[in-house]
């Protein structure tokens, strides 16, 4: 496919995280034969039966352009989500840049909670317990793995 505006004009290294359970942050980078004015916007749709809406809350750069998106109460559903960042400039058409992204697969994991160790030094041995961490998307205990580091003193 031809995509209108100018090659090279289109943002670079989208990439989107959600942590803290409800929280998701979208960054980029201006295309590097995009003219000094460009603006860029984004837009995205969380399912295919939502409106499609603009970002709320721009990251900006030092010279105003938007180069990022930070997301409030974010909820993960089974469809992917689509983003679509978009651009203005006096100068030229900008091209568009859009993906699909499984929201699921962009959450970084809170740490384990309520970490409790019991020792008991004439059995000689140790109960370490905790509660799994907090996901947005699901409430199985099955897809977690944990790994425990013990440094002896």
């Amino acid at each position: 496919p031809v995509f209108p505006g100018m090659n090279g004009s289109a943002i670079e290294n989208f990439s989107c995280v959600i942590y803290n359970i409800f929280l998701m942050n979208c960054t980029w980078q201006a295309g590097r034969d995009a003219p000094a004015d460009t603006q860029y916007f984004l837009y995205w749709q969380k399912s295919r039966d939502e409106e499609e809406m603009e970002c709320e809350l721009y990251i900006k750069d030092e010279n105003c352009r938007n180069m990022g998106c930070i997301f409030q109460n974010v909820s993960i559903g089974i469809e992917k989500t689509y983003f679509l960042v978009n651009g203005s400039s006096k100068d030229s058409l900008i091209q568009f840049y859009d993906e699909h992204i499984d929201l699921y697969k962009i959450e970084k994991l809170m740490p384990p909670s309520n970490i409790t160790v019991n020792c008991d030094e004439i059995k000689n041995d140790c109960i370490i317990q905790w509660q799994r961490p907090q996901i947005s998307h699901s409430n199985k205990d099955v897809c977690f793995k944990y790994e425990i580091n013990i440094k002896y003193k």
